[in-house]
């Protein structure tokens, strides 16, 4: 503060003696100041509240006395300024008109920012030469001091342009009604949606909570799909030897399938769950599915030919029934743990490669370091599958599989924009007792070599990566199985199992192109009767990659006709792996793997049409256990090639209707000429639509 002046002081304390009261000591400072010794600046400094309410002292002390609370917004005169502590005026009048003083003091308030901050304004003149008996405005402008301003004063304002800009209004208090129930005040200005708008807050869509008895923050969310296929194809069938024919002739593959999926979703959970998990979770899907068949070889649709060429088949399946519960936060960015119990999805890796399904366990999940790392510790029990609709049958007991899952997933690693997962997967089967499926086919254990029970016990050491590296879009999953297996049907004898698998894709945009290469390696066994089961097999694929369900190859199960009763590849699965069903069935390490190279590409043609096509050429890695089921020589590894072609179109651009379609073929190569007899390429068209509400 600059020094005061003899006479001011001589004038200040003057003041004092004449003031009746204890505020009026520092109304003193600023009272009867002379023209000669006070100047009044031209911008005078004010001060502008920003906390919520700040304390006015008696004097600069944070002891003091205080004598007012001044709320946020209010606009201060600056009078007198000491470090952190500023002398204002009060707008309060006393009984005999004087203006009342005090001193506030500038801190450091919530979240960093400070209580009070300073304002330049404009002097007021008259009040400056009422307070310094200036004759003058150019006189008044060099006081450096003013007392209040007398009531009964009259100041005349100059003439309002009103081509000039306003000044700037304070940022005063705003008024405001309190509501009770912040997630209905559209409602309360007068803003109705039916029930059945998903689109606008809905009570079923988890926008509104419910059962206020509880608390404002539980939600229920109720979900409806319909998911409609219609698919023509042509799949290797064998002519029934009830029809005159033998096991090993190729008979018509010509087959039409209908199915139709009713998908119900209830999930009621509580908590806000915009920044952060659920505090509770219950989430319940059931499925009823209804499926037709039409075939044209008699003991395709059932063991017995009496069954005949159709069949009509419905089924409830529960593919969710779980509860999560969220145990805790561990940061402020909500980092947390959590715990998920019952029938649940899981996905072992970005592209379902190892480990698809929605089986009965407990999981343990959460992230770390605002959610750069995320991690799953899980125990899994596989359910047993309906055969024709591949729904979980909750009437039947669990099956002795257990899949033991510990995976960590780290952002931003190696690269930036790429994500890398390192997975230990351990796979018990136990499976001792015959099982037939729905159609009376037999499943556990293959009908293949050794019909007795088998163990076995299979680690999977898993590295998967997904993201970009710059421009270029990187999928990649490697996996190396070890293990055990106690009795392989083929081998007839304990094996050590060694297999590895290798699968990425490439891919780069251009404007609305979308161009892949895909890569696909997958261990073979090349010698069945060795000690050593080499050729990779998974627990439960469902492969999103080269084509995924529009590829002939990966939407359809092909029989090994012939070579027992088990299927070249499963439904839904890249891998050959010789097993008598995918979903029933257990893992067979005896294969003969499979490579494959192909492109394709994606053509966003329009907003709401997608277009999509992929060639893939497919070999064995070594058809040694082929050759062994056939008891014949397979002079060739190659496959095939498989070439389709679909659409994915969204009428509305919205995920609430969605048609699907598509058309594959596989022109076969010549170790499938070798193992059916027949060259006729393989084929399959389908059209399926899924509405969402």
């Amino acid at each position: 503060m600059k020094p005061i002046k003899p006479l001011i002081l001589a004038l200040s304390i003057a003041g004092i003696l004449s003031l009746p009261s204890f505020a009026l000591a520092d109304e003193a400072s600023a009272s009867s100041p002379t023209k000669t010794e006070t100047q009044v600046l031209a911008e005078v400094k004010q001060l502008q509240v920003l906390s919520a309410l700040i304390k006015v002292y008696a004097t600069p002390k944070e002891d003091a006395l205080v004598l007012y609370e001044v709320p946020k917004g209010n606009l201060l005169d600056i009078l007198e300024e000491r470090g952190d502590w500023f002398k204002v005026k009060i707008s309060s009048q006393t009984a005999d008109n004087q203006a009342q003083f005090g001193w506030v003091q500038m801190t450091e308030g919530e979240y960093g920012a400070m209580t009070l901050a300073v304002l330049p304004s404009k002097g007021n003149v008259a009040i400056a030469n009422e307070a310094t008996g200036a004759e003058d405005a150019e006189d008044a402008l060099h006081t450096k001091a003013f007392r209040p301003q007398n009531p009964n004063l009259v100041v005349t304002l100059p003439p309002i342009d009103p081509e000039q800009v306003p000044p700037p209004q304070a940022n005063l208090p705003r008024d405001s009604v309190p509501i009770s129930d912040r997630w209905r005040v559209m409602q309360a200005l007068g803003f109705k949606f039916p029930w059945y708008d998903p689109f606008n807050q809905n009570h079923l869509k988890g926008d509104l909570p419910v059962l206020k008895e509880y608390g404002h923050d539980l939600f229920i969310n109720i979900g409806a799909i319909s998911d409609t296929l219609l698919e023509v194809r042509n799949v290797p069938t064998p002519v029934s030897n009830q029809s005159g024919g033998s096991n090993n002739t190729y008979g018509n593959g010509d087959q039409l399938v209908f199915v139709q999926n009713l998908i119900f979703s209830l999930s009621l959970s509580r908590g806000n769950t915009t920044f952060r998990p659920p505090d509770f979770e219950f989430k319940f899907s059931p499925v009823i599915q209804y499926n037709y068949l039409d075939v044209e070889e008699l003991g395709v649709v059932n063991a017995d030919p009496r069954d005949g060429l159709t069949r009509n088949d419905s089924f409830f399946g529960v593919q969710e029934l779980f509860i999560d519960y969220h145990l805790r936060n561990v940061s402020d960015r909500y980092d947390f743990d959590s715990i998920r119990v019952g029938i649940q999805p899981f996905i072992s890796d970005f592209r379902g490669f190892l480990f698809q399904d929605t089986p009965f366990g407990v999981r343990l999940f959460g992230n770390r370091d605002n959610n750069r790392y995320q991690y799953n510790l899980a125990w899994f029990r596989r359910l047993e599958k309906d055969t024709n609709s591949g729904l979980n049958d909750v009437t039947q007991s669990l099956r002795d599989d257990d899949i033991f899952v510990a995976n960590l997933y780290r952002q931003d690693f190696p690269f930036i924009g790429l994500t890398s997962q390192v997975s230990f997967i351990h796979n018990r089967n136990s499976e001792t007792a015959r099982e037939f499926d729905t159609n009376d086919f037999l499943v556990r254990p293959a009908l293949i070599g050794d019909l007795r029970p088998r163990d076995y016990q299979v680690t999977y050491l898993g590295y998967t990566a997904d993201g970009h590296i710059g421009p270029w879009n990187i999928s990649t999953s490697n996996y190396l199985a070890i293990g055990e297996d106690d009795r392989s049907p083929i081998a007839r004898k304990q094996q050590d199992i060694r297999a590895a698998f290798h699968a990425s894709e490439i891919s780069r945009d251009f404007d609305w192109i979308r161009v892949r290469g895909n890569l696909l390696l997958a261990t073979g066994d090349k010698d069945p009767f060795d000690d050593k089961s080499t050729g990779f097999d998974a627990i439960l694929e469902n492969p999103q990659f080269a084509g995924a369900s529009t590829s002939y190859f990966i939407r359809q199960g092909i029989p090994l006709i012939g070579g027992g009763g088990v299927a070249l590849s499963g439904r839904n699965g890249i891998l050959p792996s010789l097993r008598s069903s995918k979903d029933q069935g257990q893992s067979n390490f005896i294969n003969p793997g499979l490579g494959l190279i192909g492109i394709g590409a994606d053509f966003d043609v329009a907003p709401e049409m997608r277009v999509f096509a992929n060639v893939s050429n497919m070999y064995f890695m070594n058809a040694s256990s082929l050759a062994n089921l056939r008891n014949e020589e397979i002079d060739s590894k190659h496959l095939g090639i498989d070439a389709s072609v679909g659409f994915h179109w969204r009428p509305f651009f919205n995920q609430n209707v969605i048609i699907n379609g598509s058309a594959a073929m596989l022109k076969q190569g010549d170790a499938l000429k070798g193992l059916y007899g027949n060259d006729d390429n393989l084929y399959s068209v389908l059209l399926n639509a899924v509405i969402t509400y």
